[in-house]
């Protein structure tokens, strides 16, 4: 895969199915119009598919409980996504919202009658109400640490808001703004069900808690006090069901979510799957049930496997993932239907027990080996190394991956596949702190950056180097987020061991990070403690005297997970010492500009890793 590659890749998203109706949301970056584009698409059972919706980017859809109706997000040039509705025998799409800042995705009522979403609404004179340019706006009375999140913005002008859309388009908003609400479902006809902070954030919490609100709005109930975080609640077979974790206080880091069950009155609330071992990816959308048992995503190695846990708990059997990645799925009860991305395809979609997979346009995809091996504690160690072609020796780029409590899984990973094509082997560790390995293991980082995680990627990168194809003289290393933090890491301790370094969207400095990330309030006291001796002690930026090496620090203008004061402060203490470095700033960019950023960004990235290896490593 070149970067100019980008444009080929057809990704399948979410996935809705009824009798035999399945409908795969698809996109694709459009480098020259610099933007994403897509639709709805039709998947037969024989594999072959159609597009069912012709707009700029359709997703989110919904097909109704008596299978007449689709209704699906539609986001038409720069406007926001508004709901539509479309009859499942074909017609025009009807618009059912024309909200400001638009809306979320759809559910609908158990009679198929109406729809329940979330919404920011916007005060008056903020975000386009006015005909003023937001430098004229009022400014903000910030009293809260919780006032921003990276790629939303602000948070206390425009709160979310419940509300419900019936078939006449007609707008009713059930909750008043005056608290966060997410994951909406339907309890019955009548009643709601939502995710908010707990004690409808009243203070600043991490955690947060089940309640109902009538569907013609009223006040609002708690129904569920959750042992840590309740989200993405639903009903089936007559019971309520929730992902949650379990902790207190700032201590939510590193936990793995387990599927919670109580009945619909919110009592005899229990964890049905195992908290060291069961892991349930959300990012791949809400539980489901069928006939026999309650269907979700299970982080497992670096496999996101689909699963059916039993009504009454346990580790469920795996149906679709193995050696994978599930990205989404659903269910009509019978057919179970998933997208799934393997290491040499960005998605196909899959009829789960059929054989039966649809392949979208993808890239030609360089070989992908696994790597298993021990630490110096004998701690095992495990990842993955992508091969270019050719006999080698070649030369190795290791990629850590961002969170910490993320991973590098079975799944196609559209940057590993550029470096591979380019000539590079990419070495992808999830060392202790990754998701996926038990909660032990991504707890194991807390208080101890630096230590075994840097024995682990170290000792990952040593098996994949004892190799004959792999040159073990031309090393660099780069990552993001946490991947970042570990480059400055390796670069100012390990420094001897890498050609050159590519520190991207990095945690430098703790101290400033807790003052100036959306979440640093609590992030940083959380995994480093709150003695500030200790969170200098982990980070990069007090040794930026022992790092030698030719040093890239990447960043995006508008990050504010880890934001640009974090490169600003390595880049200068490096330059002013004379280390080869130089920075490069995407305008306009959050945090997600690897996985969501504008087409031409992302190449123009691709293009400067490129270039900076092959200063580096090229021989």
């Amino acid at each position: 895969m070149r970067p100019e590659d980008l444009q080929l890749l057809t990704t399948p998203g979410t996935v809705a199915v009824s009798g035999d109706l399945v409908l795969v949301s698809i996109t694709t970056p459009d480098l020259d119009k610099n933007t994403y584009r897509g639709g709805l698409h039709r998947v037969f059972p024989d594999g072959t598919t159609t597009p069912w919706t012709h707009g700029d980017r359709d997703n989110a859809q919904r097909i109704s409980p008596d299978g007449k109706l689709v209704a699906f997000l539609r986001v038409s040039g720069k406007s926001k996504p508004q709901i539509y509705v479309v009859p499942v025998d074909g017609g025009e799409p009807r618009k059912l919202t024309d909200l400001p800042l638009g809306a979320g995705a759809p559910v609908w009522s158990p009679d198929s009658t109406r729809l329940a979403f979330v919404a920011r609404l916007p005060e008056e004179g903020r975000y386009g109400t006015t005909d003023d340019g937001p430098e004229s706006e009022a400014p903000r009375r910030i009293t809260r640490l919780d006032y921003r999140v990276d790629d939303v913005g602000f948070l206390l002008d425009r709160r979310p808001r419940l509300h419900v859309v019936d078939l006449e388009g007609t707008v009713t908003a059930v909750t008043d703004g005056s608290h966060d609400v997410s994951d909406p479902a339907w309890l019955d006809d009548s009643t709601l069900v939502f995710a908010a902070p707990r004690d409808l954030g009243a203070v600043e919490t991490l955690h947060s808690d089940l309640y109902t609100v009538p569907a013609v709005g009223d006040s609002v109930s708690l129904l569920v006090r959750a042992a840590g975080e309740a989200s993405m609640p639903f009903v089936a077979h007559g019971s309520l069901y929730w992902l949650g974790s379990e902790f207190e206080g700032i201590n939510g880091v590193a936990r793995n979510h387990g599927l919670w069950k109580a009945e619909l009155d919110g009592s005899g609330a229990t964890r049905l799957t195992d908290v060291e071992t069961v892991d349930v990816e959300r990012l791949s959308g809400p539980p489901v049930a069928d006939s026999s048992g309650i269907l979700l995503v299970v982080r497992n190695r670096g496999a996101l496997e689909l699963r059916r846990i039993p009504f009454d708990g346990g580790p469920g059997e795996v149906l679709a993932g193995s050696s994978a990645a599930v990205r989404s799925f659903a269910t009509d009860g019978s057919t179970v239907v998933a997208v799934v991305s393997t290491p040499d395809s960005v998605g196909q979609v899959e009829f789960v027990g059929t054989g039966v997979r649809t392949a979208f346009p993808s890239v030609e995809a360089r070989r992908v080996v696994e790597l298993n091996g021990s630490a110096s504690d004998g701690y095992p160690v495990h990842g993955w190394l992508v091969l270019p072609e050719g006999d080698g020796p070649h030369p190795v780029v290791m990629a850590v991956h961002g969170g910490p409590f993320m991973y590098h899984s079975w799944g196609f990973f559209d940057e590993a596949q550029v470096y591979a094509t380019a000539g590079y082997a990419v070495v992808l560790p999830n060392p202790r702190g990754s998701a996926g390995y038990g909660q032990a293991h991504g707890q194991a980082v807390i208080g101890k950056f630096g230590t075994v995680d840097v024995d682990d990627v170290l000792s990952l990168l040593d098996v994949a180097l004892s190799r004959e194809d792999l040159d073990s003289e031309r090393v660099g290393v780069m990552g993001g987020s946490y991947g970042g933090f570990m480059t400055s890491w390796l670069s100012a301790h390990h420094g001897e061991r890498f050609k050159a370094a590519w520190s991207e969207r990095a945690v430098n400095a703790w101290d400033s990070f807790g003052g100036s990330s959306d979440i640093g309030y609590f992030f940083a006291d959380a995994y480093c403690g709150t003695d500030p001796e200790a969170q200098r002690a982990m980070s990069p930026l007090t040794y930026a005297e022992k790092i030698n090496l030719p040093f890239a620090v990447v960043h995006s203008e508008h990050d504010w997970r880890c934001p640009l004061e974090q490169a600003q402060r390595m880049f200068v203490a490096l330059k002013r010492r004379g280390v080869e470095t130089e920075m490069l700033i995407f305008p306009g960019e959050g945090h997600e500009l690897t996985r969501t950023g504008q087409p031409r960004h992302r190449r123009q990235r691709f293009d400067a890793v490129l270039e900076w290896w092959g200063r580096y490593l090229k021989a």
